[in-house]
């Protein structure tokens, strides 16, 4: 059954509502000011909430406020119900994340067509969502055994030559095998690693004390020399230094070091996968309005819309056309890390010619 959350300060108006909702068959819960409200909103979760904007204690506005900053009440659709239909109002009301506005005196048709709407809106942003997590189910069906078995495979591979062939095995031979072995569980290491971290991440981001706490106690004094070291030392690593291109300023950015060390590499291990040697790979940052922006460009194969819209865990775009290595998992643990600490990752891309990734994060 549909739970709708009514907070409304005129009795007489609030229990028409309820009266009127409970004749359809939807189970309506009341509050008489903002405050009782908000806090059966967070209580109760209602799959929609139908609020006046003015009101004592706290006005409808602050509600909204308080509903969008929580993960958990974030989503409830959110419809005004007011006798002042200003744009002003309305813009207000839209700009902290309303989703309709009914004017008073409004019918029964109205309030019942305005909700019909709410709730179908959020059915298919659900619908959307569960889509979402079948493709990343299906990614990581498909592309996780393939991941780990390659390294294994090479690991395996070499290392039962070396059992079988130790006695006629030259110096050189055996020193090439071992580095095959190492490259191989370097691979698998941070396959392992980069997985348990998105988890973590994915934990961190359900839990709103988590995410308030990393935000609050997060910093880095010198963004300059974090990200020069991080960028150099993964360039290096495949041997891609010299097309490096380092134009930093100096900042303090609500982000620890070692986070954003692990989005510079990650975003450094994608643009060098994805583009050829001795093509540029462009590290720029910026200040701009208290936001740090930190943007790193290839000249590679670029990519389109669709696959920038599409961006998920495990899923690595035109595998049959590009032989790099990698599950893309990278990708997505930069742009988790980024919104966690109120930043915003975006890609723009030019398919085969340039792909430049900007993550923005407050100062």
């Amino acid at each position: 059954m549909t739970k709708i959350l009514v907070i409304e300060d005129e009795v007489s108006i609030r229990e028409n509502i309820l009266e009127l909702l409970e004749a359809e068959g939807f189970d309506a819960i009341e509050a008489e000011n903002g405050q009782i409200g908000l806090q059966l909103a967070q209580a109760e979760i209602p799959d929609l909430i139908l609020s006046d904007a003015l009101m004592p204690e706290l006005d409808g506005y602050g509600v909204l406020k308080a509903l969008r900053s929580n993960p958990a009440t974030a989503t409830i659709p959110f419809i005004f119900l007011t006798a002042k239909a200003a744009k002003t109002d309305r813009r207000q009301g839209m700009e902290l994340g309303a989703d309709d506005y009914l004017t008073k005196p409004f019918t029964r048709a109205e309030l019942l067509g305005a909700i019909a709407a709410r709730m179908e809106k959020q059915a298919a942003i659900e619908r959307h969502s569960q889509k979402k997590l079948d493709d990343l189910r299906s990614n990581i069906s498909f592309s996780l055994p393939h991941e780990l078995h390659t390294p294994l495979n090479g690991i395996l591979c070499c290392s039962q030559m070396l059992i079988d062939e130790a006695d006629s095995l030259e110096p050189q031979e055996i020193l090439e095998m071992a580095v095959d072995i190492r490259t191989s569980a370097e691979r698998l290491s941070k396959l392992v690693q980069n997985f348990l971290l998105f988890a973590q991440l994915e934990l961190i981001g359900t839990d709103p004390l988590q995410i308030a706490d990393l935000r609050q106690n997060s910093r880095t004094d010198s963004a300059k020399s974090a990200i020069a070291e991080a960028a150099i030392k993964k360039a290096k690593q495949v041997f891609r230094d010299m097309d490096l291109e380092l134009d930093l300023q100096e900042a303090a950015v609500f982000i620890s070091e070692p986070k954003l060390r692990k989005i510079v590499e990650e975003l450094i291990d994608n643009a060098c996968k994805f583009s050829s040697p001795n093509t540029a790979i462009r590290v720029v940052t910026r200040c701009e309005n208290s936001t740090f922006i930190l943007s790193v460009s290839n000249f590679g194969q670029g990519m389109t819309p669709e696959q920038i819209a599409t961006i998920g865990a495990y899923m690595r775009f035109e595998r049959k056309l590009a032989s790099q290595q990698g599950s893309g998992l990278g990708l997505l643990i930069a742009k988790r890390l980024t919104e966690l600490h109120a930043g915003e990752l975006s890609i723009e891309s030019i398919s085969a010619q340039k792909t430049t990734v900007r993550v923005a994060l407050p100062m």
